[in-house]
């Protein structure tokens, strides 16, 4: 089967991210000695570098790490919290129902660099200054823009011009923005970050003790102190049409550490598969999973794996494997939307049960069902936010222009002229030569979403947009408590072998990995082919982001899938959207094999991801 790029196969190290830079500093970090955890954070922060569109060191980042030596497997949560001020009753003060998707209103604690600190100190081997020197010197010396990244500022820049100049000033050099390829320099980024090698340096000579230092200059010193002045005393235009100060303290970030916590997993093919709480959305790919086995799909992937080149079949095995799929995720996401959250009250042993799963895969029909259904995993009735039973409504209804569609793509977020944006990251994985693995998703601090805060070069993560203004949720607006965000490294463990898996894509993240899953776990096709392999996702599914698009019954395929199948899912009911054939996902993945060898595939779609490897 003929696949865009070889996986790659070695025995010493395996890096595999969503832009080539990154794949290679963290390649360079595991030749100079270091382990994975090393890696990833070497990477993670060139990422912040490179792709400010997707990220930035001071957005977000969940992170799941697997310790070889003891088959730990664990999660640093790097999701920043609602700032202490940041109540219901402050925005209502204010006329805002729902929290915009750009500017000071929505900013929470950066937790991005507290995570890659923290993962360092507890298992990380190298000094602090290698693992950020390769960010620094792209932030000094320039990078090449890629397309997508000079796209996005160009689409922001009459409003850096006229309303965000501290935005203007990094990312409009000479006044004009910058072309794709153009070699690109955040001088005040790279001074940011030699500041905080400093003051680690000043901390003394021990490791950890530096790693310490770093984390209190940005969370207690200068950096903080930069954030408050600016979120507290400079109004900024957002989404809401009106220019607010925000919310966001310097006590915010000092209150806030990093924190370890363990994974969630359930079995599936021999494996067990491994996410976040749900304090992000990952346990909903575990919910289709849970399904997809009550339906028995195994065979039907089977057929699917062995009947290349006969895709335009009508109603074919895998115009039937679309369909199940999609049926699956609208549950799983109207669960998602009806109980996950940071509350503390989230009834995940249920969810993720047996018997659960199963009654709720006898609500998929053999149509395209239109409603939004999210079911009672523990006797309790679910309660959705008011916005999204309002949305439901006006789309049963069928009132012109009562349900935005939601915007299809690989994950390149769509940005308005005023910043808004569904939504988008990086990810990367890693594994070492001692098997330890590390899959992060970092993302948030997007230059289109907030402004540049002043001398720092890079700006805030907007992720309290994911909260409701409305009270008692599961992801309800609530001081202390972490937005239910979309990011969701994944990874997939055995007895002695597994692999770290991602993609970026806001609420796709757990949509396309599953026919990745399916194909790879169940069909038998290697990494790169199942990454290669045409994929779909439902877009009937509610947003997450500001403004909370969807199309009902929608389902978004890749053309390759063939024409006989996107006519047999429009036969079934569902509004079939054809994206082009090489445009969702971008996902990658790094392991051990049953085999022993080390793997790693990245993803063609964008023509900037890499797996780099020995």
């Amino acid at each position: 089967m003929f696949t865009t790029r070889p996986v790659l196969t070695g025995t010493f190290g395996m890096v595999a991210s969503t832009h080539w830079l990154a794949s290679a500093v963290g390649m360079r970090t595991l030749e100079a000695g270091g382990n994975a955890f090393d890696a990833a954070a070497a990477a993670g922060f060139t990422l912040s570098v490179v792709e400010p569109h997707l990220n930035g060191p001071g957005g977000d980042a969940p992170l799941l790490g697997h310790r070889a030596a003891d088959g730990h497997t664990f999660v640093v949560c790097g999701q920043g919290v609602v700032p202490a001020l940041a109540t219901t009753d402050a925005y209502r003060a204010l006329g805002v129902e729902e929290v915009p998707g750009t500017g000071h209103l929505a900013a929470v604690v950066p937790g991005a660099f507290g995570a890659w600190l923290d993962l360092l100190a507890r298992y990380g081997t190298l000094p602090l200054a290698d693992v950020l020197g390769p960010a620094i010197g792209y932030a000094r010396d320039g990078y090449p823009l890629v397309a997508a990244g000079a796209r996005t500022v160009a689409t922001v820049a009459d409003m850096f011009r006229a309303h965000w100049p501290t935005s203007a000033q990094v990312y409009l050099p000479g006044g004009a923005a910058p072309t794709a390829g153009v070699r690109f320099r955040n001088p005040d980024l790279a001074r940011t970050f030699e500041r905080l090698l400093a003051e680690a340096a000043a901390a003394g000579p021990d490791r950890e003790a530096q790693i310490e230092g770093a984390r209190r200059a940005f969370y207690e010193g200068f950096v903080a102190e930069a954030v408050d002045a600016f979120v507290a005393g400079s109004p900024v235009l957002d989404a809401t049409g009106r220019a607010h100060t925000g919310f966001l303290r310097g006590a915010d970030l000092a209150a806030w550490h990093a924190t370890e916590e363990p994974t969630v997993a359930v079995p599936f093919a021999g494996v067990e598969v491994h996410k976040t709480g749900p304090w992000g959305q990952g346990p909903v790919l575990l919910q289709q999973l849970r399904m997809l086995e009550a339906l028995g799909v195994e065979d039907l992937v089977r057929d699917v794996v062995a009947r290349p080149g006969r895709e335009a079949e009508d109603d074919g095995p895998l115009a039937e494997l679309v369909h199940v799929v999609v049926e699956v995720a609208k549950l799983a996401f109207a669960d998602r939307d009806a109980w996950y959250g940071d509350s503390g009250d989230v009834p995940l042993d249920a969810l993720l049960s047996t018997a659960y799963a199963a009654r709720r895969a006898r609500l998929v029909g053999a149509g395209a069902d239109d409603g939004y259904r999210p079911g009672d995993p523990d006797g309790r009735a679910p309660r959705l936010p008011r916005a999204l039973v309002a949305a439901r409504a006006a789309a049963d209804a069928g009132g012109p222009g009562a349900v935005a569609p939601a915007p299809a793509g690989l994950g390149e977020p769509t940005v308005s002229r005023i910043g808004l944006s569904p939504g988008d990251t990086c990810h990367v994985d890693v594994v070492d030569r001692w098997g330890n693995q590390v899959s992060a998703t970092p993302s948030g601090g997007w230059l289109q979403s907030s402004p540049v805060v002043p001398g720092l070069g890079f700006a805030l993560p907007t992720r309290a947009q994911m909260c409701w203004v409305e009270d008692g949720l599961p992801a309800s607006l609530v001081p202390g408590r972490r937005p239910r965000t979309t990011l969701s490294p994944a990874m997939v463990l055995g007895s002695g072998h597994g692999f770290a898996f991602g993609t970026p894509g806001g609420d796709q993240q757990d949509q396309w990995p599953v026919p990745f899953l399916l194909r790879h776990l169940l069909g038998g096709m290697d990494l790169q082919a199942a990454i290669d392999a045409p994929t779909w996702h439902s877009s009937h599914v509610h947003g997450s982001f500001q403004p909370r698009t969807h199309t009902p019954r929608g389902v978004v395929v890749e053309s390759r899938l063939g024409t006989g199948v996107a006519g047999a899912l429009a036969a079934r009911g569902h509004a079939v959207e054809d994206a082009g054939p090489w445009t969702l996902g971008r996902l990658s993945a790094a392991g051990v094999g049953p085999d022993g060898w080390l793997r790693a595939a990245a993803n063609a779609r964008g023509q900037q991801g890499y797996a780099a490897g020995r």
